[in-house]
């Protein structure tokens, strides 16, 4: 079954005499969290256990040896060359930066009236209450700054919206962030579109120059804003990249990472979806590439336009409310990256 934000350690599945395992543990990124448990989890024969916890805290524990897991999948591939370093990994889904806002509040009427093209009036003008998390802690909270500044080039007439709509008290955890609308704290939040998809909350699509969703963009927009956390490092915009790699090979960790990596169960719950995904990087043993029905040397990563389906992009402004994904408990996708 699977575990999320365990607190005992993840150990490693074992091959036994069938080449089976008792179970395989997958150490992941914690937006990852729900696909990986309600969508993964029922897709495979072999048990899973899976903890969740923020991309770099995962790089910490299995680098510090405070986890050791058969599977490890992080939400910034940039985590695969420093610390961890593996020999190689996948590139398996991407995600987009959303508004997700509710439509019973003043404030998220008026970002819905506003719609994608002009969703940043209300925002700049103070009539929208938002939420968003905190760049020196997750990802998520500095793509929400690239976004703004992609954004002003983007649009005419929307020129330093990071100094007209950010404000201190924003902030929230990644795991508390879209629950605000339930207490009435934010009217939106500056998400990723698989919070909004799995939480069942209407969101603004915003055009691929500044989503962060498409490679296609990556040059010429993306990798124009960057980041500086506390302890120095520079973080470069670029698409959205989950990774994944195996650390410890078996017939079983080979079934669980091919479902893991291909399984449409992604695409379910709100991720980007690309026609090449999965591409490879690094010295990628034949039996990965045989168990996810690639040819070797297909590993290929050139960037290529964004391929996501007719239903994922029809809606130019904004999507209906639907159902919530069913939802194990929340993790946190936030931590310092180090």
């Amino acid at each position: 079954m699977g575990v999320a934000g365990a607190a005992g350690c993840v150990g490693s599945g074992r091959e036994s005499g069938g080449g089976t395992s008792a179970s395989i543990a997958i150490l992941s990124a914690g937006s990852l969290q729900n696909a990986l448990t309600n969508g993964l989890e029922p897709a495979v024969d072999v048990p899973v256990t899976i903890e969740a916890h923020g991309s770099a805290t995962v790089a910490r524990m299995i680098a510090e040896g405070k986890r050791d897991p058969d599977i490890v999948s992080v939400a910034d591939v940039a985590l695969f060359e420093q610390p961890l370093s593996p020999a190689w990994h996948s590139v398996f889904t991407s995600n987009a930066v959303v508004l997700a806002y509710n439509p019973d509040t003043e404030g998220g009427q008026r970002l819905a009236d506003a719609g994608k093209k002009r969703w940043y009036e209300p925002l700049a003008n103070g009539a929208v209450d938002i939420g968003r998390t905190d760049p020196k802690q997750d990802p998520l909270g500095y793509r929400a700054l690239f976004m703004l500044e992609l954004a002003s080039r983007y649009y005419d007439d929307a020129s330093n919206l990071e100094e007209r709509v950010l404000e201190n008290d924003q902030i929230y955890p990644e795991t508390a962030l879209i629950s605000q609308f339930e207490t009435g704290s934010i009217d939106a939040a500056i998400a990723y579109r698989s919070m909004a998809v799995e939480r069942g909350y209407e969101y603004i699509d915003l055009p691929d120059e500044i989503d962060l969703s498409n490679p296609q963009y990556d040059e010429e927009w993306y990798a124009t804003v960057s980041y500086s956390l506390p302890n120095g490092r520079e973080i470069q915009g670029g698409p959205i990249s989950y990774g994944s790699t195996i650390r410890r090979m078996s017939d079983a960790a080979l079934e669980v990472f091919d479902v893991h990596t291909t399984g449409s169960y992604l695409d379910e719950h709100g991720f980007v979806q690309r026609e090449q995904f999965p591409t490879f990087e690094g010295a990628v043993p034949e039996r990965v590439m045989e168990a996810v029905g690639r040819a070797s040397g297909a590993n290929t990563s050139a960037k290529q336009p964004d391929s996501r389906s007719n239903a994922a992009r029809s809606a130019n402004q904004s999507r209906q409310r639907t159902a919530p994904i069913e939802q194990s408990s929340a993790v946190s996708d936030i931590t310092v990256l180090l």
